[in-house]
């Protein structure tokens, strides 16, 4: 057993200068690279592929639970790393932190602690975001501060696939150093507090996770909901602004394809690492890709119809996506169960 004082290495305004350096040559996981369908995933995801990544440790392992996606009648899961696989597999505990003091004690305290803060923000204020929400739109986000430095009102973050810095007005905006909020924010303290496991046991841990999530799979086939609940409201959706067609398609084809798109190099991390399926697996990882595939292509149809006020429903694009996800399951239930 690691103490966590074995992981706290530096002071928060030291850490903050090691980023600037780290940051010269830090490139973002092959999860957020070039041969990626979907760059991104969601903030949280995003966050902890970097974040585990920057620590040296493998995210690809706490990939199982993407199996459990499902449909939840308006919106696909908005599926995120579950707390106690982080924990097994990588000693890291990730808690609800409850804020009391200002965000800015909080948080300098728990990152001289070795810990990162997990913190939902105004993106607003994000400097990352800059031509799409910065300074333009109010929406919640999650980022992970790393490294602060109150004196000078500076701090660095991972966000999305990067990891970025904030100053000056921007930290006052990000910590709401006015106090001007109602509500405290929502925050989160990730903190190494024991060793990972080594990369032997780590795959065969990963493995016993995969097969407890596929007891957490919908009952029923999640794209055939969805295309029920897409035949009833793309008429509505025609008619509604392209920034409402944003919104949705964000939390419902964007997390659909994502996720699949995750657990298909999950399957490769498998054969890459030893797995005793390879032939088998590629049916699989085939699976998985259709499905992130044809999410996009539904998406661009549904963007262009809706660009011009045009009801489609996704038939063809649909069935594809049903059949894919179908013998996803069944080669699962073959292999795994």
């Amino acid at each position: 057993m690691t103490s966590e004082a074995a992981f706290v290495t530096c002071a928060p305004a030291d850490a903050l200068r090691e980023a600037r350096e780290r940051m010269k040559t830090w490139r973002p996981h092959p999860l957020h690279g070039p041969k990626m369908v979907r760059k991104q995933t969601n903030c949280y995801v995003d966050l902890w592929i970097e974040l585990l990544s920057w620590w040296g440790l493998d995210p690809h392992a706490a990939l199982p639970f993407t199996v459990a996606l499902d449909f939840e009648g308006d919106e696909f899961t908005f599926f995120k790393f579950p707390a106690e696989d982080i924990e097994r597999l990588y000693g890291v505990q990730n808690q609800e932190h409850a804020i009391f003091e200002s965000l800015e004690v909080h948080v300098d305290n728990q990152l001289r602690r070795g810990g990162v803060m997990l913190v939902e923000v105004d993106a607003w204020h994000l400097p990352d975001t800059r031509g799409v929400a910065y300074q333009q739109q109010h929406t919640k986000t999650t980022i992970g501060i790393q490294a602060i430095d109150s004196s000078r009102r500076q701090l660095g973050y991972f966000h999305n696939s990067g990891y970025y810095f904030a100053e000056g007005a921007d930290y006052d905006g990000l910590l709401d150093t006015s106090s001007s909020a109602v509500l405290p924010p929502y925050v989160e303290c990730a903190r190494r507090r024991f060793a990972p496991l080594p990369p032997e046991q780590l795959r065969e841990t990963s493995l016993s996770l995969l097969r407890r999530h596929l007891l957490r799979r919908p009952a029923a086939n999640p794209i055939t909901a969805y295309g029920e609940a897409l035949a009833r409201d793309a008429s509505e959706l025609a008619c509604r602004p392209m920034a409402h067609f944003h919104a949705y398609s964000f939390n419902t084809l964007r997390q659909l394809g994502a996720n699949f798109e995750l657990l298909g190099h999950y399957f490769r991390w498998l054969n890459a690492s030893g797995a005793d399926h390879t032939n088998s697996l590629d049916t699989l990882i085939a699976a998985c890709d259709a499905i992130a595939s044809e999410s996009m292509v539904l998406e661009f149809r549904l963007a262009r119809a809706c660009s011009k006020g045009n009801a489609d429903r996704g038939e063809g694009s649909i069935e594809i996506l049903e059949y894919a996800y179908a013998s996803l399951m069944s080669g699962l239930d073959r292999e795994f169960c």
